[in-house]
């Protein structure tokens, strides 16, 4: 990934050389036709003696042959670079790629972006569905996740607002983040309204972590493993030690409000929520309640409550309520 990126900045770098190099000629193409000595005409109030030499004329005569022959030139370069970069060609050239790295994209969109300094092409692709690439057509060629460079890009601008970050996906479609992230939360099938979403790293085996946020309700981290998608709820990732920067505790309270409903603690005003983990009995956690005692609730796979347990006679239950400060009940006197 390193040599990728040292190769996709080195093509940037290229791309400004090429539009330098044009600048310069237009530049010089400009001067010399306003310029007597190659061949054009003087400005209106100038010096230049209009009845020249014999012999200047003819020197002057051979410039002018010769900047017609390198505009014909000109021309044919132009021509022979506008078949090179046909859309249709960029758009074929993309495809047999994308085929090679085995990349799943419909590409919907191709451009041609540059060269790295051996030569080596870079595409960009937008795909009819997921994010777009960045493709070196190195051997192998290589296909780059826009979204992955972006937020990779991200954490390099935040250690160094002026660092370089390499090529960046730049095509319209491409600007479509909170659209895959949606996406791939229907498709690891979170039951949520999607309303923030960020790369957050990667498994040991390289499949990209997602974080997911959602309206009032727990969020996820999402990855898609070799068997499908995988889900690690917030409130689940919360009991390892780990946060969700787009999920807040009411919105974990919400949600363990709403799987109480219909059970015998239906009734509570969940304040705060936590999960506490699950054997094979089922997943078990705890709310307190607003102004009342609070519950250990035990919910089977499909997340329907089979048992409460109140907190006051729940110390058995994984070392019992944490956020209760109710006292354990005790036994009456004999």
């Amino acid at each position: 990934m390193f040599k990728s990126r040292l190769a996709l900045a080195a093509a940037g770098a290229m791309v400004l050389v090429m539009a330098a190099s044009e600048t310069s000629l237009a530049q010089s193409s400009l001067s010399q036709s306003s310029n007597p000595e190659h061949g054009g005409r003087a400005a209106p109030g100038s010096s230049v003696d209009p009845n020249p030499v014999a012999g200047t004329r003819d020197t002057s005569a051979s410039r002018v042959r010769g900047n017609r022959r390198a505009q014909v030139d000109a021309r044919a370069r132009a021509q022979a670079e506008a078949a090179a970069v046909d859309p249709a060609t960029i758009k074929a050239e993309a495809e047999t790629l994308f085929a090679a790295t085995g990349t799943q994209c419909q590409i919907t969109e191709a451009k041609l972006l540059g060269q790295t300094s051996d030569k080596t092409k870079i595409y960009e692709a937008a795909c009819a569905s997921g994010p777009g690439y960045i493709i070196l057509a190195s051997t192998p060629p290589q296909a780059m996740d826009c979204l992955v460079l972006a937020s990779s890009a991200e954490q390099t601008r935040a250690r160094d607002p002026n660092a370089d970050v390499g090529t960046q996906c730049s095509l319209p479609a491409n600007d479509n983040a909170m659209a895959v992230f949606t996406a791939f939360a229907k498709e690891a099938g979170l039951p949520c309204t999607v309303d923030q979403g960020s790369i957050i790293g990667a498994k040991p085996g390289g499949a990209v972590v997602y974080e997911i946020g959602c309206v009032g309700v727990d969020g996820a981290q999402i990855n898609k493993g070799a068997n499908g998608w995988e889900v690690a709820d917030c409130l689940e990732l919360a009991s390892a030690g780990s946060t969700c920067r787009f999920t807040t505790p009411q919105e974990q309270a919400a949600t363990v409000k709403a799987l109480l409903a219909g059970s015998d603690a239906a009734s509570c005003d969940v304040s705060q929520a936590r999960y506490m983990g699950r054997n094979a009995n089922g997943a078990f956690y705890e709310a307190a309640c607003s102004g009342a005692e609070g519950v250990i609730a035990r919910l089977n796979a499909e997340n329907v409550v089979q048992q409460i347990y109140p907190c006051a006679t729940a110390q058995q239950i994984g070392g019992g309520c944490k956020l209760t400060t109710t006292a354990p009940a005790t036994a009456p006197n004999s």
